[in-house]
């Protein structure tokens, strides 16, 4: 785009210069004609036209340097271009002064003022490039400092960080070596082995760290390398520095030669001194210019070598821009080194440090090899870890060799490219050697032809004068035709691209109309099917109104958009038909275009001819030339004829000319005006174009969007037809559920009746155990009452009642596991019965969900049909609006402003339409939100209901779980009463002992359960804290998972934002439009107003014509508007271009999100492993618990030992102090032995008797003297055991506090493992965060590496863009350069006429001259003087040759500065080129440089940033490290200490054993006395043990029990708070549909109140009806009552005036008028009364308030022949017209009485009033309203009371508009008056 201006700019400067140009020479012809006229005054030189046109072109390169970088290419341009203009400048100073001689000697002042004028220009244009040169110094100074300042201080910065941290690295590497020495003999002689390997891994990290340094020597080498390679790049600056040195000597020389070239014209010119010296000090200060430049730019490259020399000391470099951005990579990649080496010394110091820590540990546990193998494992793996780290480092440094690669790369191109720019910088100088040696050849060449031309210039003189005016006049004439024709072309041009687009903008309306019908033909049959659905629906619903309502919208909606298709398909045709009118248009145009060109080519076949005729007349000339050499003599008169002729062609010529110039005038006038009318016609057409397109795409909107809710209107449906068939399937399951559940209730009842059954069972066992304990106490009273005799029968009793209280335990333990098994059957019930009602409460809550959802769906459903309809109205009316905005058209093509004026509106309309669907999805999301929130609110009020619910629920069950703890007391109670049983069974002695071991058992077992409650203590307290673990797990778990979660959600939120971006960009957009918009809607405002003042002002000067001005304004005004469109298209497009970046972006962003999503799933698999060697870590403990728990079991044997070794001590003990009593005392002893006799009697035989017992007593008193001795013995034995027992009681009570201490140390050990499991998993989590963040700070390193490559991308790429526009820019030159030789060309044509002009000029004073030396010869041969005539001739032609030699100077001289001037011109246009080139690369390198300059910054800053946070967390996982070794130290102590300490318990264990084996040794002795003991101890140990298994059963029985009951409660309470959840759901529910019912209550007191109010209204109108009634029904009756008086008077004087034998007829009638029957009349006719006065006072009976008419009068007495009813007939006549005109009568009133508005209130009219209304209504129905009287024909009241005018009575209505006016007829009811009167009521 830019080029095609810049060549656009060219061809309007190539066109303005060839106006100039024949403006020059119009000028120069006048100065001729002038000069012409002076010397035929005055013999003076010829005056010519002043050097102005010389000096065009200067005033357009008056830019100046913007820019600061200026390659040396560009410099040596720029001093060529001084050198040029200044010899321009030079040349036109001597043509100057020549032509200012020229004019001061022939007297033309005027040429001064414009030679003035254009030197004051030049000196201007000098002045401002200086200004611009010296503030582009400035500027370019300033930047170099600020550049060269920031460079400074980040390179002092980093080279104090870097000494710095050497510093402290030496320090620290010093300390470490002091206290290496100082501990290495400490260590030696402890453990040489491990101080070797240590000294080892010291020697190799000192080796690594010796390598890291040759590799920073290495790369400080290259770094070196590279400022070598930067100093041979500044050489060959240097080379070049010296390459243009040389050319400016040869530009210097250049300037001599022309000083020569100067020099000589002052010879011949030294009046024009003054000037040249002003002149050569502008040339001066131009040169001096350069000069300073080329030293700025010398003092510039030395700073630059200064920097680059600073720079290398510190290893970087500072060349250029370019080269400044490689330093900046260097230095970063250096710095990343060097915090790469400061990180692999931290690390080499935090290994000391955990070496010293090592050899601590060392010193510590000099004498444990299995710490050292520990310690040497862990040291193996920091070796390898190390190791690793190595191989990173050494990766790291690979890398950054590679990045020095490719540096040094970009170097070697950066020094290709500084030898292209230098072979450029060459060729331009062999181009302008060039150019110097073809312009030498150029000026030889001509000048010869200067002097070949010199002989024919001489002769051609007049002729050619009027020959150039001709030949300018037809050169104009031809180049407004050639103008003219270029505008029609591009006009044609124009229309064909309009005619085009106008084709595929139909061609793609068709294919839209083609698609519109196929998606109408896919719409209609969805229709179809969605009819077909909606009849199905139909079928199974009820609602089947609403959906015939649909259908219709839908079919509605439908015909509206076939329609809107028929209206599209009208609008298409119209197109059509404008587009064969545009076609129409356009061939009338080429019609005219080849038109002119027939005109074109006519004239230039008259300039061919003008062209031989000039030829001609040359000929001509010649001849005559040759005539007048032959013959001097006759050559005045040939002249003065030959002066004749040529004045007489001249006139012709210049009339020719005249004529000629009109008829073109006229005939260009004419198509300019055609043109302009079809300019506005095109116009004109474009915006109904436009106007067309936007209509259709907004219908196209329309419809699309109209199509796309059709779509989710279909969608919706077919949900709902699933939702449906969902729900029908849900039913049936549910009804199958509750089929299955209703059995299983039917099973639970089943189960309660035998529950119930067993229950009775048990009652009936517990009555008979009451029987037998009353049994059982009756037989112990018989068993003490009966001594000796009934012993045996107790026995037999008590085995009988054990066996059957074992049965009894049986059953009772048979029952028990019944009842668990129905209590558990009860449960399950229960529990299906809570899912059930779970169930049906789901379900419950679908369907009202999806009713809900239905309603809502039905709603949406109206509004969106509603709103279509609207829509489809609102595209009705725009359809309407267009059309009649098309009609407009079509009559008037030429308003325009009212076109877009109504194009402004249509858009208005559209924008408003486009706004309301926008607002109308925004409603509808605003009701779905608040329905949702609603639905919430619903729902927790639903789940506190629930929650009250499960409440009372739970405190049911409570009952029951009470109701059942009861029963289970009860059996508590019954076994131990049994127990109590089997205790209380009275055994006799041996009972005593039995307890006495009872009560040791008791002792023993509650040690043992002591010790079972501390193992279960422990065993629940590492339950807990491995369920402590698993939660910490499981947070974990969940942690991550939300963090993936989040992720997710970043990620969706990043997309929505993205969507949002773009949405707010097109929401912005639209907007700015729509203000656009309102602006243009303003502007069209204007534009009418404006043609209103013109119509206005047409009208007023209707004879004036349209004022100019005003039309011009108009006209600039349309110009401002179509600029400001074209800016605003201009714009749009870069708001597209800006939303396509966004949306590349936008991608870019997602590529960085997924990069980042991988990320997330490394760091997840990470955490995997960690999880995977965290559960290793904990089955490593559950292994260490499960060998504590063996401990702890082998600890409890040994207890349980010790224990029993005390109770056989105890009983021992016992039997001794048992025995030692009974012999003490004799009567005792005695007592005691009969006592022991009868136990022993009892044990022996029952069938004893007493010889046998006094026997046994002998043997008795033998046997007390054995007792004795075995007492004594016993003693002995008592004090051994005694002792003994001391023993082993002491011994006890060391066992027993070694134990607690065991048990402290245990329980210490376990409180340090756990805390150091937390501080594991603290670290553990810590060095998570830590990886996490690494690889956070790795990613972000990577991105930044990314952007740098994108960045140094970015750069080739902009370079790739420089180069191609560099070649774009030399195609443009060539161009530029064709288009200037045609100039060239043009310039030397006109030179050469102008130097034709001179010499025809000089030629004619020639001629003159020899006239008059001919007169002189003639005159001197007349006299006979020859001599003196040969002296005049050889003076005479001595002055010609000196005319001659100067002429051809003067001409060679102008030729030379013409063409220097044209050089300076094509030099000027290049420099222009250049510097815009210049300013826009500047300009993009300045916008880069700074973008780097900042992310140089930023990434400096991070990268430091990052370094900082590294060294950080470096440090802390050192420190974590030492606290994990310190740990595991401490652990392996302790654990070797327990160790330790469990040997030791195992060795007391082992002597305790031993001594236990001596006193058992001790004790068989006395075990084989007590062995009889011992049988029977064992006895009654198997029933204790069996007692204790049966409680040890029970106790793990009843626990269980207890703990199902917890875990079934724990279900039940969790059901029942679903339930409650469900019942909350359903009291919100019935709340809300109460609510809804107290609203429609409250709706419904209204309405009854209303209607109350209504029915008291109603009460009051009837109450008001019936008093009208009655007041009418007694008016009818007094007046049905009445008789007209008059009628009465006139019927009275007619029966005396009637024959007597007609009188009775009168009667008759008068008879019934009054209402008297036949019969009557008849009676009073036949009786023969006389008097009148019964008659009168029947006749006077009441009087009429009829209007009187016109009585009788005694003039028509001549009639009373006729009979009485032909008078009364005239009578009526003569009543029946009134004198007054009958009245107006309303409309309303007029109205029948059975009108609707009449007919409805008749229900609330009471009956009467009905029926009296039917009766007259159905009596006077053929009466004419007019004739009828009041009473029927108009009711007094409306029945209704509400008529056209509102309630309200007749009377109280104005007579005109309510009540006929008329006098009324009296009718007789009946029909005996005759056939004329009948007559006369049916008219």
């Amino acid at each position: 785009m830019n080029y095609r201006h810049q060549l656009q700019q060219k061809e309007v400067e190539i066109s303005h210069l060839k106006a100039r140009q024949i403006a020059l020479q119009d000028q120069l012809l006048k100065l001729q004609s002038a000069a012409q006229s002076v010397s035929s005054g005055a013999g003076g030189v010829p005056a010519a036209a002043a050097s102005s046109s010389f000096g065009y072109g200067l005033s357009h390169h008056a830019s100046g340097f913007h820019d600061d970088d200026m390659d040396f290419g560009d410099i040596i341009s720029s001093q060529r271009e001084i050198n040029r203009l200044s010899n321009e400048v030079s040349r036109l100073e001597s043509e100057v002064g020549h032509w200012r001689h020229i004019a001061q000697t022939s007297k033309a002042q005027g040429s001064v003022s414009s030679d003035q004028s254009d030197i004051c220009k030049l000196q201007n244009i000098i002045k401002e490039l200086k200004q611009n040169r010296s503030q582009e110094i400035d500027n370019h100074q300033h930047e170099m400092s600020v550049l060269q300042n920031a460079h400074q201080q980040k390179l002092t910065e980093i080279t104090r960080r870097h000494r710095e941290e050497l510093s402290d690295y030496e320090d620290r590497i010093e300390e470490l070596e002091n206290l290496l020495q100082q501990g290495g003999p400490g260590i030696a002689g402890t453990d040489h082995s491990k101080t070797q390997e240590m000294q080892k891994t010291i020697q190799v990290l000192q080796a690594e760290k010796v390598e890291s340094r040759k590799k920073i020597e290495e790369l400080e080498n290259k770094i070196k390398d590279l400022s070598k390679k930067l100093s041979s790049a500044e050489n060959d600056r240097d080379v070049l520095r010296r390459e243009q040195e040389r050319l400016n000597v040869e530009n210097r020389q250049i300037l001599e030669e022309c000083e020569s070239l100067k020099l000589e014209c002052s010879k011949l010119q030294p009046y024009s001194e003054k000037q040249s010296d002003t002149m050569t000090e502008k040339e001066r200060m131009p040169q001096s210019l350069s000069v300073e430049e080329v030293f700025r730019l010398q003092q510039a490259l030395s700073d630059a070598e200064n920097e680059i020399k600073r720079l290398s000391n510190l290893n970087q470099d500072n060349n250029l821009a370019e080269d400044n951005l490689k330093l900046k990579m260097h230095v970063q990649v250096l710095e990343k080194e060097n915090s790469l080496l400061n990180q692999e010394k931290e690390e080499l110091h935090m290994s000391l440090s955990k070496l010293n820590n090592e050899y601590e540990v060392v010193k510590s546990t000099a004498a444990r090899d299995v710490d050292l193998d520990s310690e040497l494992c862990d040291l193996r793996r920091n070796l390898e870890a190390k190791e690793q780290e190595l191989n990173q480092s050494i990766t790291e440094k690979e890398i950054l060799i590679a990045e020095l690669e490719e540096l040094d790369k970009q170097n070697q191109e950066a020094t290709k490219h500084m030898i292209l720019i230098k072979d450029q910088l060459s060729k331009q100088q062999n181009e302008g050697d060039n150019i110097i040696s073809k312009l030498k050849k150029d000026l030889n060449d001509e000048k010869t032809r200067v002097h070949q031309l010199e002989d024919d210039k001489m002769n051609i003189t007049r002729e050619l004068d009027v020959q150039k005016e001709k030949l300018i006049q037809s050169e104009l004439v031809l180049n407004d035709l050639h103008l003219s024709k270029q505008k029609l072309e591009d006009k044609v041009d124009d229309l064909v691209e309009q005619l085009n687009k106008s084709h595929t903008q139909n061609l793609s309306i068709q294919k839209e109309n083609f698609e519109l019908q196929e998606h109408i033909k896919q719409k209609e049959e969805e229709l179809s099917r969605v009819r077909d659905e909606l009849t199905q629906s139909l079928n199974q619903h009820s609602d089947s109104n609403f959906k015939d309502n649909l259908l219709k919208e839908r079919e509605a909606e439908v015909r509206n958009l076939k329609q809107n298709l028929s209206e599209i398909e009208r609008l298409n045709e119209n197109l059509k038909e404008v587009a064969f009118d545009l076609k129409v248009e356009n061939e009338k145009l080429n019609l005219a275009c080849e038109d002119v060109r027939h005109q074109l080519e006519e004239s230039l076949a008259g300039n061919s001819l003008i062209a031989v005729g000039k030829n001609a007349i040359v000929e001509a000339l010649k001849l005559e030339k040759e005539q007048l050499e032959a013959e001097l003599c006759q050559a005045e008169k040939r002249l003065l004829e030959e002066a004749s002729k040529y004045e007489q062609t001249i006139e012709e010529l210049s009339h020719a000319r005249h004529s000629s110039t009109s008829a073109l005038q006229l005939d260009h006038e004419r198509l300019i005006k055609l043109n302009q009318e079809k300019d506005f016609e095109i116009a004109e057409l474009k915006k109904n174009i436009e106007q067309m397109a936007t209509d259709h795409k907004e219908t196209k909107k329309i419809l699309s969007s109209s199509l796309e809710e059709q779509k989710q209107l279909t969608q919706l449906v077919n949900e709902k037809e699933i939702f449906i068939e969902k729900l029908k399937e849900r039913s049936s399951e549910l009804q199958e559920e509750l089929n299955k559940y209703t059995q299983a209730l039917r099973k639970n009842e089943i189960l309660r009746q035998t529950i119930e059954e067993k229950d009775r069972s048990l009652g009936s066992m517990k009555e008979e155990n009451s029987h037998l304990k009353e049994e059982l106490e009756r037989l112990r009273e018989q068993q003490s009452r009966a001594a000796p005799v009934a012993e045996p029968k107790t026995l037999d009793s008590i085995t009988e009642l054990e066996s059957e209280i074992n049965q009894l335990n049986i059953i009772k333990d048979n029952l028990e596991e019944e009842i668990k098994h129905h209590q558990k059957i009860i449960e399950d019930q229960n529990q299906s019965k809570i899912q059930l009602l779970q169930s049906l409460q789901e379900q419950k809550k679908e369907m009202d969900e999806f009713r809900y959802q239905h309603e809502q769906m039905n709603t949406t459903h109206t509004q969106l049909f509603l709103e279509k309809d609207e829509q489809i109205k609102n595209l009705q009316k725009t359809i309407e609006q267009i059309k009649t905005q098309l009609h407009e058209e079509r009559p008037d093509v030429q308003t325009e402003n009212s076109d877009i004026f109504q194009e402004t509106k249509v858009q208005g309309l559209n924008i408003e339409n486009g706004s309301e669907k926008h607002d109308l999805s925004k409603a509808e999301t605003e009701r779905l939100v608040k329905g949702i929130k609603e639905r919430e609110l619903e729902i927790k009020l639903l789940n506190e209901k629930n929650i009250s619910l499960t409440k009372q629920i739970d405190q049911l069950s409570k009952d029951e779980v009470g109701k059942l703890t009861q029963i289970i007391q009860q059996k508590d109670l019954e076994i131990q009463a049994l127990h109590a049983r089997i205790s209380s069974t009275s055994y006799p002695q041996d009972v005593v002992y039995l307890q006495q071991q009872l009560q040791a058992y008791a002792m023993e077992r509650e040690q043992v359960l002591a010790v079972l409650s501390e193992k279960t203590r422990e065993n629940s307290h590492l339950k807990t804290e491995y369920h402590k673990m698993m939660d910490i797990v499981a947070a974990k778990e969940a942690a991550l998972n939300k963090l993936q979660d989040e992720n997710k959600k970043l990620f969706t939120r990043f997309e929505s934002s993205g969507q949002d971006m773009f949405k707010e960009t097109i929401q912005n957009l639209s907007r700015i439009i729509r203000e656009k918009d309102i602006e243009i809607d303003a502007l069209s405002q204007k534009c009418q107003t404006l043609l209103t003042v013109l119509q206005a002002s047409n009208s007023g000067n209707e004879v004036g014509g349209v004022n100019s001005n005003q039309f011009e304004e108009l006209l600039q005004e349309r110009d401002k508007l179509k600029q400001q469109v074209k800016k605003m298209e201009e714009w749009k497009q870069q708001v597209m271009t800006t939303v396509q970046n966004m949306q590349h972006e936008s991608a870019q962003l997602q590529e960085e999100l997924h990069q980042l999503q991988a990320q997330v799933l490394v760091d997840s698999n990470n955490s995997s492993k960690l999880q995977v060697d965290y559960t290793g870590l904990i089955q490593s403990y559950e292994q260490n618990e499960t060998k504590l728990k063996n401990f702890g079991q082998e600890l409890a044997q040994v207890q349980h030992s010790i224990g029993q070794l005390c109770n056989t001590k105890d009983l021992l003990l016992g039997k001794l102090d048992i025995i030692s009593p009974q012999l003490s005392p004799e009567s005792s002893t005695a007592s005691q032995t009969a006592e022991s006799l009868r136990t022993i009697k009892f044990d022996v035989s029952n069938e004893s008797s007493k010889q046998e017992i006094e026997e046994l007593r002998r043997s008795l008193q033998e046997k007390d003297a054995t007792i004795r001795t075995l007492q004594e013995n016993n003693h002995r034995l008592s004090d051994s055991i005694a002792a003994s027992s001391e023993l082993e009681r002491k011994e006890h009570e060391q066992t027993d506090s070694e134990i607690k201490l065991l048990k402290e140390k245990q329980e210490s050990l376990q409180k340090s493992l756990k805390e150091k499991d937390l501080l594991i998993k603290a670290k553990s989590d810590q060095l998570l965060s830590l990886n996490e963040n690494f690889t956070n700070k790795v990613n972000e390193n990577e991105l930044l590496r990314q952007a740098v490559t994108n960045l140094k991308e970015r750069t080739l790429i902009l370079e790739m863009d420089i180069c191609k526009l560099k070649g774009e820019n030399e195609k443009i030159v060539e161009t530029s350069r064709g288009k200037e030789t045609e100039y060239q060309a043009l310039q030397e044509t006109n030179m050469k006429f102008s130097m034709m002009l001179r010499e025809k000029e000089f030629e004619c004073h020639s001629l003159k001259e020899k006239a008059v030396a001919f007169e002189q010869l003639l005159k001197e041969k007349e006299q006979g003087k020859t001599g003196e005539l040969n002296q005049l001739l050889n003076a005479v032609k001595s002055m010609q040759e000196k005319t001659v030699m100067f002429q051809q100077e003067r001409d060679q001289v102008m030729l030379a500065l013409k063409q220097k001037q044209m050089e300076n011109t094509a030099v000027q246009n290049e420099v222009q080129h250049l510097r815009d080139k210049e300013l826009r690369l500047n300009q993009e390198l300045e916008r880069l440089r700074n973008h780097l300059l900042e992310s140089e910054d930023s990434y400096t800053r991070e990268a430091l940033a990052a370094e900082d946070r590294e060294a950080k967390l470096r440090k802390k996982v050192a420190i974590l490290e030492e606290k994990l070794v310190s740990s595991s130290n401490a652990m392996e102590n302790a654990s070797h200490q327990a160790n330790l300490q469990v040997e030791s318990l195992q060795e007391q264990l082992n002597m305790v054993s031993k001594q236990r084996d001596e006193t058992a040794q001790q004790l068989s002795v006395s075990q084989e006395q007590v062995k009889q003991y011992a049988l029977s101890l064992s006895n009654l140990q198997m029933v204790l043990e069996h007692f204790q298994q049966e409680e040890k059963a029970m106790y793990s029985a009843e626990l269980e029990k207890h703990k199902q009951l917890v875990a079934e409660w724990k279900k039940k309470a969790e059901n029942l708070e679903g339930k409650l959840v469900s019942l909350q759901e359903r009291l919100d529910e019935a709340n809300a549909a109460l609510d809804s019912a107290s609203r429609l209550t409250e709706q419904l007191d209204l309405k009854e109140e209303q209607i109350e109010e209504l029915k008291k209204q109603n009460e009051l109108q009837q109450e008001m009806l019936d008093d009208v009634q009655k007041k009418l029904m007694n008016l009818v009756n007094s007046t049905e009552g009445k008789v007209d008086k008059v009628l009465m008077r006139n019927l009275f004087t007619g029966h005396f005036h009637t024959p007597k034998h007609q009188r009775h007829e009168v009667l008759r009638l008068m008879g019934s008028i009054l209402g008297i029957k036949k019969e009557e009349m008849d009676q009073l006719l036949t009786e023969d009364q006389g008097g009148v006065t019964r008659w009168m006072t029947g006749w006077l009976g009441g009087g009429s308030k009829s209007v009187p008419s016109t009585p009788l009068r005694p003039s028509q007495q001549s009639l009373l022949n006729s009979s009485f009813s032909e008078l009364f007939v005239k009578f009526l006549e003569t009543e029946s017209h009134p004198s007054v005109p009958p009245p107006k009568l309303s409309v309303h009133d007029m109205k029948p009485l059975d009108s609707p508005g009449r007919r409805k209130p008749d229900t609330s009219t009471p009956e009467s009033f009905k029926d009296t209304a039917e009766f007259r209504a159905g009596r006077r129905t053929d009466v004419n309203p007019f004739l009828a009287p009041r009473s029927a024909a108009v009711p007094l009241l409306n029945p209704a009371g509400l008529g056209p005018g509102g309630p309200g009575h007749l009377l109280l209505k104005p007579i005109s508009d309510v009540l006929p006016t008329f006098t009324p007829l009296p009718v007789s009811p009946d029909n005996s008056a005759g056939v004329v009167l009948k007559d006369l009521l049916k008219q």
